[in-house]
């Protein structure tokens, strides 16, 4: 099925689970893929782009196994040494975690490597992260001297250094703290603002010397434990629920077990200052992670400014909270968000098409996006090959009467294959 058929507006209420983070997912794997003995993680995400990565390290010779329940993967590590020369190129799809990160775990392994991607990868920048693991020691290669995949990398010997991140990135960051491990000396990171923070917190809970100081973060040579983690819901995967529960008539809807990290739920910040009712109710923590409920309802919402250091964690929800500002009385206007014109697809321009398709008066900017809100109606949308911008035009679908019809349905495979499923779970005619 590629279209996905609405008929609004559809009330949402209820109970769901949404699955396992992405982000986290990622992380679990490649760190456990390098730690000393079998590691267990629950909940681990279903969509391609964390196949993606399982692929990739599966391909440097790492054995892992699915158990019941299905979404828990044991992983039998083999330590840093443990990682094998791949016999083929590594396959990233259309996952930039898996690149960027890839590309860090990389740097210290005394072998060859290639990573390729779809073609939408292989248009996204690399350079960000490319740059920095020369300087560390590693040998990159590439199309446009290496902004480009297929990346050609030849890990070795690395020395710790100090780097200034220009942006915040959790993914660049990332992949400096992945070459870290394998480093002499101390590896340092600095971001000018506060960004994604799973990879320290994984590291610090598995034993791992992290030391933090504001946006400072320093490794250095270290063997990783093996560990067990159970992955709590994703919080960009529930923004969509919440807020088609916040514009849909008579809605309230929980997520459960989602996760609370505070630099991966700063789009509640944002919703509650647009007027929604959301409120947060933590649970427990695993592996470093807060997990807990949040529950919507169907909220009166005006505009708001979303801009500065709050972009860097709120930039997958981004699209999402343009449905919002789209609901919303006022004007809504995004700045400094010059980064999602190099995700999936060009989301500035994706997402500003596509409210004008439901007659959203929308400016695309350089850097964002101004939104004036009015009264968005049915219609017929399209994905733009972008997981986020397809769920997004379901969400606005979800607040209008009528039938609405979103074209290039299969790229929500990506992040949230069960969507649809568990859309029909929560919804009520």
């Amino acid at each position: 099925m590629n279209e996905f058929v609405v008929s609004g507006p559809l009330a949402l209420r209820g109970h769901l689970r949404v699955p396992g983070d992405k982000g986290i997912s990622h992380r679990a794997l490649f760190l456990a893929a390098a730690a000393e003995g079998r590691s267990v993680v629950r909940n681990l995400a279903t969509g391609a782009d964390v196949a993606s990565t399982r692929a990739l390290v599966e391909a440097l010779g790492t054995r892992v196994t699915d158990s019941e329940p299905k979404s828990e993967v044991r992983v039998q590590g083999g330590g840093w040494n443990g990682l094998r020369e791949p016999s083929g190129v590594l396959d990233c799809g259309n996952s930039g975690t898996t690149a960027r990160l890839g590309l860090g775990y990389l740097a210290g392994r005394p072998f060859h490597a290639v990573l390729a991607g779809d073609a939408s990868l292989s248009r996204r920048p690399m350079r960000r992260v490319v740059e920095p693991l020369r300087t560390l020691g590693a040998h990159i290669d590439g199309r446009g001297g290496g902004d480009h995949l297929p990346l050609s990398i030849r890990g070795g010997e690395l020395s710790g250094a100090r780097f200034e991140l220009p942006v915040a990135s959790a993914q660049v960051k990332t992949a400096l703290l992945f070459a870290g491990l394998q480093a002499s000396g101390t590896t340092e990171v600095v971001s000018p603002a506060r960004s994604r923070d799973h990879t320290e917190r994984m590291l610090r809970a598995v034993g791992v010397p992290v030391t933090e100081s504001g946006q400072t973060v320093r490794v250095g040579a270290a063997s990783i434990p093996a560990f067990e983690v159970d992955v709590p819901g994703d919080p960009s995967s529930a923004a969509f629920f919440l807020v088609a529960a916040l514009i849909a008539p008579s809605s309230e809807l929980e997520i459960e077990g989602v996760s609370l990290n505070p630099t991966r739920i700063a789009f509640v910040d944002v919703l509650r200052r647009m007027g929604a009712d959301v409120e947060v109710v933590p649970g427990g923590e695993s592996c470093g992670e807060p997990w807990g409920t949040i529950v919507a309802r169907t909220s009166v919402l005006g505009g708001t400014l979303i801009e500065g250091p709050e972009i860097p964690l709120v930039i997958d929800e981004l699209p999402v909270l343009a449905v919002a500002a789209a609901f919303a009385e006022g004007e809504t206007e995004i700045r400094d968000a010059e980064e999602l014109a190099v995700k999936e697809t060009n989301r500035i321009g994706a997402v500003t098409q596509e409210l004008s398709q439901m007659g959203v008066e929308a400016e695309a900017r350089r850097d964002g996006l101004l939104i004036r809100g009015g009264h968005p109606v049915a219609g017929r949308f399209k994905s733009h090959g972008d997981h986020r911008v397809a769920m997004a035009a379901v969400v606005a679908a979800l607040g209008c009467q009528g039938e609405s019809r979103i074209q290039g349905w299969r790229a929500v495979g990506v992040s949230y294959p069960e969507f649809a499923d568990h859309l029909a779970l929560v919804t009520r005619s």
